[in-house]
């Protein structure tokens, strides 16, 4: 079978590798759609700290099954979720299996979705609506993120917002909100691709590189300044306006992966009592909730996919690292086509 395998620092190819043999407690998935994460990103440039080559890429991703499933038939339209946690340790114990002390996730610890077959371990196999898109299929796992952090920053409907970053996971934080009944939906970028995107999407576009953020929000606000913020790019920077642009009492939440630890002023959190808090991947009724939204239709978010081959994926690596690209996200297509 085809796989798009990480064999060394930055260096993917396609390879050929035998169908993986489901055992017991295990499914077999014939793959359709397969998309590139910033954690794929990490591992091509060779300093995610778990990865080991080869390794098949990908926890994002859709499929059908071929066989193994205790009660969904072959054919079934299915997604994954690609969490790996212990059990047994405390926050497992507690209900918060998603922040696992030794969490594991199936394209990174494991063999993922980049291949035409993959298999998983049944309880991770998560059915999708018969007839709903299967490319929109291997976009449920970005969009659950959206909704988780949506869910930690204690949104309340008709909030107004601030995104820093219009990649695909600030588009999707930015989707929820407005999914969910946000007044105001402001998206940070320095992109112009990714700007025009956000606009597209109906979204009030903020340019990092020309606009006075601080103002910019003051007047979209009319003087009261965003109820909420996520830091969904994990760039120095945006801890030059992120608190500033909160109102007092507002609620900061941390999305994005910062390399290195951010100065953060505490005296602004101290004085104007705002809150702040982390998030991290997703838990199950998040991708229950993610595959309502996509299934709904009111958000646009098929406009942030792009579609390539695996023959294709040493470019698209490539592509995406030097930044040669306008793709916000790139899915490999696995499944040939009639």
């Amino acid at each position: 079978m085809k796989s798009i395998q990480y064999k060394a620092t930055q260096h993917v190819e396609m390879a050929d590798k035998s169908v993986p043999e489901p055992g017991a407690g295990e499914v077999l998935i014939k793959v359709a759609y397969a998309g590139v994460c910033g954690s794929d990103m990490i591992i091509y440039q060779g300093v995610h700290p778990r990865a080991k080559a080869p390794l098949v890429m990908g926890h994002e991703f859709s499929g059908t099954i071929v066989k193994g499933h205790s009660t969904l038939p072959p054919g079934t339209p299915v997604t994954v979720y690609p969490l790996v946690s212990c059990g047994t340790c405390a926050p497992c114990k507690n209900g918060y299996a998603h922040v696992c002390n030794t969490l594991r996730l199936i394209g990174i610890d494991f063999d993922g979705g980049m291949a035409e077959f993959v298999k998983v371990p049944e309880d991770k196999v998560m059915p999708i609506p018969v007839g709903f898109s299967l490319k929109l299929g291997a976009f449920i796992e970005p969009v659950a993120v959206g909704v988780h952090a949506v869910g930690r920053s204690g949104y309340q409907p008709g909030d107004s917002a601030v995104v820093y970053g219009a990649g695909p996971i600030g588009l999707c934080v930015a989707g929820c909100l407005q999914y969910f009944g946000a007044s105001k939906v402001m998206v940070v970028e320095a992109n112009p691709n990714r700007l025009k995107v956000a606009q597209e999407l109906g979204f009030i576009t903020i340019d990092a590189a020309k606009d006075d953020i601080k103002a910019k929000v003051l007047e979209v606000t009319q003087g009261r300044n965003a109820d909420l913020t996520f830091d969904c790019a994990a760039h120095p920077s945006v801890h030059t306006s992120i608190l500033d642009v909160l109102r007092v009492q507002g609620t900061s939440v941390v999305v994005g992966s910062y390399k290195k630890p951010p100065e953060v002023d505490l005296l602004k959190v101290e004085f104007k009592e705002l809150t702040l808090v982390g998030t991290r991947v997703y838990e199950r009724r998040d991708f229950e909730v993610a595959i309502a939204i996509l299934q709904s239709g009111r958000v646009n978010f098929e406009r942030l996919l792009t579609v390539a081959t695996p023959e294709e994926a040493p470019e698209q690596f490539r592509n995406l690292l030097t930044g040669n690209t306008d793709a916000i996200k790139m899915l490999f297509q696995l499944e040939a086509q009639a």
